[in-house]
């Protein structure tokens, strides 16, 4: 490893041993310097290129220019070293929605050699309290919109206030010495850019516990613009004239990607919605022209029916990761906007999508091929590779990889090498993925083995469903049994007599020894604050 511009050596302390690293191959696009600074790369650099003058960021109420947003990156960066005094390693809580001050205070914290701990809007003190103590949290910035549970946090938590020794709450003109906006028109609008390196920490991204306890992972300064040059680059191909627009959340990975470093990376601009439900998701796309969607697959399935609604003339690319992309919802958002959804596949731990395909190479049923400059397989438990059509682990990796901050779950995720992010697929001998299961989501019903995922999709093409989940749940005669989470569409009667269609439904539909045995309706599921289904919440009963 290069050496570190870190006073605070906490990040680097704690990463794994260097044998339970994965293989990190780097590829063409990912040749970095020794010396990287993520956020100069993505908006120094850009201001230098010429696009200082160019809309970077849009809201319905006002937009911010790419030399806007570098000055006031650089007045929080110095607020952070100087008014808070912190130095580069230590590591900031971010907490804020999809709007442009959490998205500088994410940047500044990177500029300024901090280590970023961006965190979901909606956690609570409880949740929180792990991730703070997990990371030694030094400081955090906070949407003052937020403040109740962090307030609550350092009333509650002790081994919170032991590490978490200040905060700054932006989007706040109170005038209060702890709002942020109060100190920074005295900073300097020029920050000179920490001169870390490539590999030192920059961002602490916790996994959105689809499986329980969120585990922490590191991510370094070339991670940050190697997610910029590799699935963009190859997949979505987008250029200074795209308008960004989606709702992940700039905490989650696919939102920091798409919601904000993707189109800095080529000088466009994003749309950044604090709520997205898809009537304002339609309607922000419609009022900002946007070209380019990131969202998730509920969202698209829902924004389908009320397309014909609004005009979505400038939309040309449509991006879906989080979860399984069911090929009905696909094809529903196709027939409603003539737009191929470009799916993927990725994890926290590799930081973005490793498998997608560009919308003229789309394999009905496949999620994609792997992304230039990562390699993907399907193994047995052995991690000996499966020949084409045997579901197995999928197996990647590439220019990112897995690291947990100090977690003995790493050797669950690297193997000789590999990342597993604990999905099973198949291969077909052109090297198409088709997405299972999660792994710990495949069912054996009888000595058969059935993807719950499959399943799911099959309901979904019913018209009485409006969302599904489905887990095995305890048989004595088969071992387990296929039971359905159901929610209908308005106007369907959750009774026995339903239950009974949408079993048949899916006899007819996939193979008859899938059907779910048991059929249960909900008024909602459990979801993620990112949209991903929580099946480990069903299983426990919630």
């Amino acid at each position: 490893m290069h050496p570190s511009a870190h006073v605070d050596t906490f990040a680097r302390d704690n990463l794994p041993p260097p044998e339970q690293w994965p293989e990190l191959p780097q590829s063409a696009d990912t040749q970095y310097p020794a010396r990287l600074n993520a956020a100069a790369e993505l908006l120094d650099r850009m201001v230098e290129r010429g696009f200082g003058d160019a809309i970077a960021l849009r809201t319905d109420d006002a937009a911010c220019t790419y030399y806007q947003l570098y000055v006031r990156v650089n007045q929080i960066a110095h607020a952070l070293r100087e008014r808070m005094g912190l130095v580069p390693g230590n590591r900031v809580l971010l907490r804020g929605t999809n709007n442009p001050m959490m998205a500088a205070c994410l940047l500044a914290t990177i500029k300024a050699g901090l280590v970023a701990v961006p965190t979901m809007p909606l956690l609570r003190a409880k949740d929180l309290a792990p991730v703070v103590a997990r990371a030694k949290v030094a400081a955090a910035l906070c949407d003052l919109q937020l403040r109740d549970e962090l307030d609550a946090l350092m009333r509650e938590s002790p081994s919170a206030r032991e590490t978490l020794k200040q905060a700054m709450f932006f989007n706040d003109g109170s005038g209060a010495p702890d709002a942020l906006e109060t100190h920074l028109p005295a900073m300097p609008t020029r920050f000179a850019a920490c001169d870390t390196a490539q590999d030192d920490v920059a961002l602490i991204a916790f996994t959105s516990g689809t499986t329980g306890t969120p585990k922490g992972t590191m991510h370094f300064h070339r991670d940050i613009v190697a997610m910029c040059d590799l699935f963009p680059r190859h997949v979505l191909r987008p250029g200074p004239d795209d308008v960004f627009c989606g709702t992940p959340p700039l905490a989650f990975t696919f939102g920091l990607g798409g919601m904000l470093c993707f189109p800095m990376r080529v000088g466009a601009s994003v749309v950044l919605l604090e709520r997205g439900t898809p009537e304002t998701l339609l309607g922000a796309i419609e009022r900002h022209r946007a070209s380019v969607l990131f969202t998730a697959p509920t969202m698209y399935r829902q924004m389908a029916a009320l397309a014909h609604r609004f005009d979505l003339s400038s939309l040309a690319k449509c991006v879906s990761a989080g979860e399984a992309l069911p090929d009905a919802t696909r094809q529903l958002w196709k027939q409603a906007t003539g737009i191929e959804i470009i799916d993927g596949i990725g994890s926290t731990e590799m930081i973005h999508i490793f498998i997608s395909s560009p919308p003229e190479a789309v394999r009905r049923g496949a999620i994609g091929k792997p992304v230039p400059g990562y390699e993907a397989r399907v193994v047995d438990a052995e991690m000996n590779e499966l020949p084409p059509g045997t579901a197995g682990k999928l197996a990647v990796k590439g220019p990112t990889g897995c690291r947990y901050l100090a977690d003995a779950r790493q050797p669950d995720y690297v193997k000789k090498g590999w990342n597993l992010p604990g999905d099973t697929f198949t291969m077909d001998a052109d090297g198409y993925f088709y997405y299972q299961a999660r792994s710990d989501d495949m069912i054996v019903s009888g000595g058969y083995n059935i993807a719950g995922p499959e399943v799911e999709a099959a309901l979904m093409l019913h018209e009485a469903v409006a969302e599904c989940g489905v887990i095995g749940v305890p048989d004595e005669e088969r071992g387990q049994i296929v039971k359905a989470f159901v929610v209908l569409e308005p106007g369907y009667e959750a009774d026995a007599a339903m239950a009974a269609t949408l079993q048949e439904f899916v006899k007819q539909t996939i193979a008859p020894y899938k059907y779910p045995r048991a059929v249960e309706f909900r008024e909602s599921l459990p979801r993620t604050e990112t949209g991903k289904l929580q099946r480990f919440r069903l299983r426990a009963g919630g």
